[in-house]
């Protein structure tokens, strides 16, 4: 058998560039993943994509599958043949299953009896017959949101499709794939090279591409020559350029022979909000802007052209034609807004739907208002700023600025409350409601932005779970993932120990009276334990990756406990996390979860104190004073939220807690010292329990 490079190029008309980095990477997956299925072994996979195209070369494929080895037990002899020798319909199934006639079956003897057996050795498949069904389903299975029809046929892809390379090694693989026969054309740019380029093998892929045809397939190559490109061309300006890695992103997705220009617009526009001219180059017309090495804007922006003209005067003329009336309407709005203030827009809030069950955007303001003021309140925050703050909150959505960016909403509040004389606390308020956008982002700086941004995503979150639309599967429209990860972020990060049960049950209140105002179906009074489930089991993915040594059963052990805030669940877990690092943990581990076995068997309720008098054995009185000379020192402790010290301390019963189990029978055949050791037990295990419950754990 022989191994050689295979290549397989989808080409289409030009692709979302969004979802392009997606499309290649489960085209790749889902073609390693077939080859493997059918034993087909090769080495490295590279996915190589444009706008027009989808590529992937595996390095060293196996030109045919290995030999097939089959062994199977079939049905017994019993049920294989009747009275008279014939074969029943169960061994004719069987023979039929593996692909042989009946004679050629064997038997087998084993200790259950005499069976039909199957061996048989079929020779390897050759790669050319599998690959065209391999890398069908491979296109099948990609997530692709909708796909699309073209001409009279009745093939779907996200483009159409207008050429199809398989080649394995020199040799074509024939087969028809989304309607087209395969073959060794590729194409290149669509105005540079637009013949067709025909492939010598796999290996001459990207330099033919390159070379004859104006194209880089390499995606990170691309990517790296651009921002080289966009860097150098800031330079040339005189200044720095803003990369956003997203965006770079999408510009490679864009081009296949990008070429980065400079271009200019009127220092005029510079009088507007440095992220209003962010947002019209970077946003909407995917240029990068240039700024001093003061920080601030220039008049310039980097574009990235998809051609190499014979007159770059021409395109990038064209650029700056095409972002000069959007600044200009940038202007106007920002001139026409601040002709009103914030407030003067309120009564208006009442107009705007903002979800049909649960009222408008006055009656959300309302909401998070009150709800605001109390976190602020709460967490030793300016009550009053944090309810200023949330009055104006949705002002800037009904701004025509926002309506045109609203990628800028809250960011442009905060100028707008400026421009109005609001306290400049109430303004920043309004930038970072919306923080965190995305993980990993910034968290809100002030006490009344940390009180807005936690209202807000809480009322959304609970009054969206109160009217029964919360996430199901990969569908969540309301963002609700990120509003409760957002919370506990903002929580615990920020050190501010709020009762989370509390803040819900609060937020519910208020949304519940408005369902009710609009005659909607009252929310069950187990939702707030819902919502606190919900919330807290995100933090599990964020524990998981971000805090090293935490596993999915520690998570568990501390969330049993049901903490009040987010803060104080990070700090026991961080403290079981250290416990679970000293000598005697996991026998303590390993005890605390004998004694929850043993106290659910024993199928009654421990007596809330231990009887003294009724200790019988030394191990048992060595553990039973242990226990009680623990007892309060670890309340003291946890009351303070010192765990770490707690476990500690009660790392000390590791021997009087070994010794009970090594010498005494706990049920005993006496009821009542049976039910006092039973009590001992459980007055151990509440120990452990203001902290985590230990019995959660593996081993």
């Amino acid at each position: 058998m022989n191994r050689h490079d295979f290549l397989v190029e989808i080409g289409a008309e030009e692709m979302p560039p969004k979802s392009l980095v997606a499309l290649a990477e489960a085209f790749r997956d889902a073609l390693i993943a077939g080859l493997d299925s059918v034993g087909l072994s090769h080495g490295a996979a590279l996915a190589y994509f444009t706008p027009r195209r989808l590529a992937v070369l595996v390095q060293k494929l196996l030109d045919r599958q290995p030999e097939q080895r089959l062994e199977r037990r079939g049905p017994p002899v019993s049920a294989a043949f009747d009275a008279s020798g014939q074969p029943t319909r169960a061994a004719k199934a069987f023979a039929e299953s593996c692909g042989v006639a009946i004679e050629d079956l064997t038997r087998i003897n084993d200790t259950k009896g005499e069976f039909l057996f199957c061996k048989l050795t079929r020779p390897g498949v050759r790669a050319a017959e599998l690959l065209p069904a391999i890398v069908q389903t491979a296109l099948d299975k990609l997530p692709i949101a909708r796909r699309m029809r073209w001409g009279a046929g009745t093939v779907e892809f996200v483009r159409p499709v207008h050429w199809v390379v398989l080649l394995h090694g020199d040799d074509i693989v024939p087969g028809e794939i989304l309607g087209l026969p395969a073959g060794r054309m590729t194409r290149g740019h669509r105005f540079h090279a637009p013949k067709p380029i025909a492939l010598r093998s796999p290996g001459s892929y990207l330099a033919s591409l390159e070379r004859r045809g104006h194209v880089l397939a390499d995606f990170e190559v691309r990517r790296e020559r651009i921002r080289e490109g966009v860097v150098a061309a800031a330079e040339d300006e005189g200044g720095i350029a803003v990369i956003d890695p997203a965006v770079l992103d999408e510009v490679t997705s864009l081009t296949e022979w990008p070429v980065p220009m400079a271009g200019h617009f009127e220092p005029r526009f510079l009088e507007l909000p440095p992220e209003v001219l962010v947002a019209t180059m970077q946003d909407h017309q995917r240029y990068f802007p240039v700024r001093a090495k003061d920080g601030k804007l220039l008049p310039r922006f980097i574009a990235v052209a998809n051609i190499e003209s014979r007159d770059p005067r021409q395109v990038r003329a064209g650029n700056e034609r095409v972002v000069r009336p959007r600044l200009a309407d940038a202007a106007f709005f920002y001139a026409a807004d601040r002709k009103a203030t914030l407030a003067s827009r309120r009564d208006a809030l009442a107009s705007v739907t903002f979800q049909a069950q649960l009222g408008t955007l006055a009656d959300k303001t309302a909401r998070i208002t009150a709800l605001a003021a109390q976190i602020a309140q709460v967490a030793g925050q300016d009550p009053a700023a944090a309810q200023r703050a949330a009055e104006l909150a949705k002002c800037d959505l009904l701004t025509a600025m926002v309506g045109e960016f609203p990628e800028l909403q809250g960011v442009m509040g905060r100028y707008y409350a400026l421009n109005d004389g609001e306290p400049e606390a109430v303004a920043d308020a309004l930038a970072e409601q919306y923080l965190p956008r995305f993980a990993g982002d910034s968290l809100p700086a002030t006490g009344a932005g940390l009180a807005l941004a936690v209202a807000d995503k809480l009322d959304t979150l609970v009054g969206i779970f109160a009217i029964g639309q919360k996430p199901t599967g990969t569908k969540d429209p309301y963002g609700l993932r990120r509003a409760a990860l957002g919370v506990l972020r903002i929580l615990i990060e920020t050190g501010i120990s709020l009762d989370l049960r509390e803040l819900i049950r609060t937020a519910l209140d208020s949304v519940r009276a408005d369902i009710a105002r609009l005659g909607g179906k009252a929310p069950a009074e187990s939702l707030a334990e819902e919502i606190y489930d919900y919330m807290m089991e995100r933090l599990r993915v964020w524990y998981l990756e971000g805090m090293g040594g935490v596993s999915s059963e520690m998570f568990d052990a501390v969330l049993d406990t049901r903490p009040v805030s987010p803060l104080d669940f990070d700090d026991r877990l961080r403290a079981l996390a250290s416990f679970l690092q000293l000598p005697d943990a996991a026998g303590l581990t390993a005890a605390n979860k004998r004694i929850a076995n043993i106290l659910r068997k024993a199928g009654e309720q421990p007596s809330p104190r231990v009887d003294p008098g009724l200790l019988t054995d030394p191990n048992e009185r060595l553990l039973a004073t242990a226990v009680e000379e623990l007892r309060q020192d670890v309340e003291r402790l946890v009351t303070a939220r010192r765990y770490a010290e707690a476990l500690t301390r009660l790392a000390s019963l590791r021997p009087a807690v070994d010794a009970f189990f090594d010498q005494v029978l706990v049920m005993a055949d006496d009821v009542r010292i049976r039910a006092n050791r039973l009590a001992l037990l459980a007055a151990l295990q509440r120990l452990f329990l203001h902290i985590a419950n230990l019995s959660r754990l593996p081993g």
